[in-house]
């Protein structure tokens, strides 16, 4: 129990040390991340499409066995921020290291967008997300949603459509993670 304690305190202090890094400029994180967002060619057709998005700029995650990872985003309908969200996650399984992100999440309609402002939303485990900057699939998870990358013509393509409402890209911000981890995201909604 010792042991265990002490690996989760490393822990959430690696994911505090990362999360803290991106809080100084909190209004330009959010715009450095919608502009690289709204460059990936991969994203183009959510950004002309989406009934709304949720923008997480910087999510931090690290651990050492027991892994965790924290963000704090806004949600946006019709280009009108709605409200603030916080990302969490905790997993367990084999992972070292630690790394800093931008997540985004697209709401194709009323529905999914009413799903994830419901107060409490969590993602499962399994799902995928589209790793906009190498092209190649990320763990970030939502029950049957696996938007991945693959081959196209001999090179590599990162390809999404909506599944259950919802698609999700990721952008590497920095660090190094190894990890075979079983995860869900959690997801908190305050209305502004």
């Amino acid at each position: 129990m010792k042991t265990f304690n002490s690996i989760l305190l490393a822990t959430i202090a690696l994911v505090a040390s990362i999360s803290f890094v991106g809080r100084a400029h909190a209004e330009d994180s959010y715009s450095d991340a919608l502009t690289t967002f709204q460059k990936a060619t991969e994203t183009h057709k959510f950004f002309n499409t989406a009934y709304g998005y949720a923008i997480f700029p910087t999510v931090g995650k690290g651990g050492i066995g027991i892994g965790a990872a924290y963000g704090k985003g806004r949600v946006y309908r019709g280009g009108v921020y709605t409200g603030d969200s916080s990302l969490t996650q905790v997993s367990i399984g084999f992972q070292l290291g630690g790394q800093a992100y931008s997540e985004i999440i697209f709401f194709k309609d009323a529905k999914a967008y009413n799903d994830f402002t419901s107060g409490s939303f969590e993602f499962g485990a399994q799902a995928s997300a589209v790793a906009i900057n190498v092209g190649a699939n990320a763990q970030a998870g939502t029950i049957g949603n696996s938007a991945g990358a693959g081959q196209h013509g001999g090179s590599q393509t990162a390809t999404a459509s909506y599944i259950n409402g919802m698609a999700v890209f990721t952008s590497a911000k920095g660090g190094l993670m190894f990890e075979a981890a079983l995860a869900g995201q959690s997801f908190t909604f305050d209305q502004k």
